[in-house]
């Protein structure tokens, strides 16, 4: 018998379900916004409000994802595993409401928000606006900018954000479940 099978807190943490779905979850994160920025500096499609929105759960779950992954790796009590996993789940899940809510306003099934959607309505005086016009780019959360497969940004933001959830409440579950 080694001492790695005798005296559990000396078992490898590397293979367990909490470092593997927080690392995971992480990992997309970390692409996701990577993708988000891509698109935003190198093909110029600007983001609109509710687009910069959808980034904030991936700033929380990149730090996140990292602590909860060197937690486990550390031999952390279980409970503090399965708080991080939750709030990663929660994030994802909270994230992936909000994509849905930008795709419905982009296919025009409800109003979006007054800042980003509707006419404009103050153009201020005509002299300021030309000056702005030249300046100013107004990204409208109503009209798309780029589909792939008949999806939006917003709407693959849905499906990842549903990955992660997914990947954080498995890793959450057998976390719970192992003896």
């Amino acid at each position: 018998m080694t001492t790695q099978s005798a005296i559990p807190a000396f078992r490898p943490a590397a293979s367990g379900p909490a470092l593997t779905a927080s690392l995971a979850v992480t990992l997309i994160a970390a692409a996701t916004i990577a993708g988000a920025w891509f698109f935003q500096l190198v093909l110029e499609v600007l983001p609109c409000p509710l687009c910069l929105e959808q980034r904030y759960a991936y700033y929380f779950a990149i730090p996140l994802g990292v602590l909860t992954a060197f937690a486990a790796r550390s031999g952390a009590p279980r409970p503090l595993l399965l708080a991080g996993l939750a709030l990663l789940a929660l994030a994802a899940l909270a994230n992936a409401g909000l994509g849905t809510y930008h795709s419905g306003v982009e296919w025009g099934l409800w109003k979006g928000p007054t800042d980003c959607t509707g006419p404009v309505v103050n153009l201020g005086s005509a002299g300021d606006l030309l000056s702005r016009l030249d300046t100013v780019k107004v990204v409208r959360c109503d009209e798309v900018q780029w589909r792939f497969l008949g999806l939006s940004l917003a709407g693959y933001n849905v499906l990842i954000s549903l990955l992660m959830a997914a990947i954080a409440a498995w890793g959450f579950v057998r976390t719970a479940n192992r003896r």
